[in-house]
């Protein structure tokens, strides 16, 4: 039987830290599990500077980096390393930290209760480390919506909050922050994509990306607009805008995304389509969605 595991591990501290997840790194490979370590820098380091020589056994990877767009995850970080291993894996996963920001948020909430549809009855346990005197108390209790189980100063117990993940991410599914007014608008349809990809092409250009990333984007806004030619009354709205270092890109149709995994999960071998926008969160580094009766927003920013 398989026997999916889902634990939030509730520290305070680095020593709080290392007691729980050295020993959870350990067990792994002592039972002969594969083991992954996703999670910040700073604490890739702490971790592999007390395992040791041990750490060679071990694949290590900054959240930071690989797990920027929380959309990202599943699809680039936890189902590929499942999937390259027949036996069951070991995973600790950090996608909260203290320094998200508002705007990520959303997106992280939902990436936490997804998790359980994506990996159930796959044989893998995760466990996700929250530092309790970095995140703000709602994060925490969103933690025990999210997570089956509860692991603190050394004591596991079932989660008395643990919900349905299609709750939470209904409850997370909300209205995206309204863009400048400086923001460029182009309706678009099936004759205009070619126009569509010059506008984000050239406005990434000139606000600085690099040709690499102005070509990711391109390519991830042109997955969305086909999507709504296709799949939302042929067409919709770009709205393009910069913040910071980064370009905004949000394509609104009259479409409603109802299915959650939608992006989560990469297709079959043998499937039809269904890759596109599992390429746009691997593409992306923050990918929000707000999904409704009146229509969809999906909004990528790209840095």
């Amino acid at each position: 039987m398989v026997d999916f595991v889902h634990e939030a591990l509730f520290y305070q501290d680095r020593d709080q830290y290392l007691a729980a997840t050295v020993p959870f790194v350990l067990d792994g490979l002592a039972g002969g599990e594969p083991v992954l370590v996703a999670v910040p820098s700073y604490n890739v380091d702490l971790i592999r500077d007390e395992l040791g020589a041990k750490s060679e056994h071990v694949r290590f990877l900054d959240m930071t980096q690989g797990g920027r767009n929380p959309g990202r995850i599943i699809p680039g970080v936890l189902t590929p390393f499942s999937n390259e291993h027949p036996s069951r894996v070991r995973i600790i996963g950090e996608p909260i930290w203290a320094g998200r920001s508002v705007t990520e948020y959303p997106a992280c909430v939902q990436h936490e209760a997804l998790i359980n549809t994506a990996f159930n009855g796959v044989d893998a346990t995760i466990l996700c480390p929250y530092d309790t005197s970095g995140l703000a108390p709602d994060v925490l209790v969103d933690a025990e919506r999210t997570h089956p189980v509860l692991l603190a100063d050394g004591d596991r117990r079932p989660s008395p909050r643990y919900d349905d993940p299609r709750r939470i991410v209904t409850d997370f599914n909300v209205p995206l922050p309204t863009p400048p007014r400086s923001a460029v608008a182009y309706w678009f349809d099936m004759h205009s994509l070619p126009a569509t990809r010059r506008l984000v092409t050239d406005y990434a250009t000139t606000a600085g990306l690099t040709e690499d990333r102005v070509d990711d984007l391109v390519l991830a806004v042109n997955e969305l607009t086909t999507n709504s030619i296709e799949h939302a009354n042929g067409g919709g709205e770009l709205l393009v805008w910069q913040e910071g270092d980064a370009v905004v890109c949000e394509v609104r149709d009259q479409g409603t995304l109802r299915d959650p995994m939608v992006g989560r999960l990469r297709p079959s071998a043998s499937a039809q389509g269904g890759y596109g926008v599992v390429m746009v969160n691997l593409l992306c580094d923050l990918v929000r969605v707000h999904s409704g009766d009146s229509g969809t927003a999906i909004r990528v920013h790209v840095g």
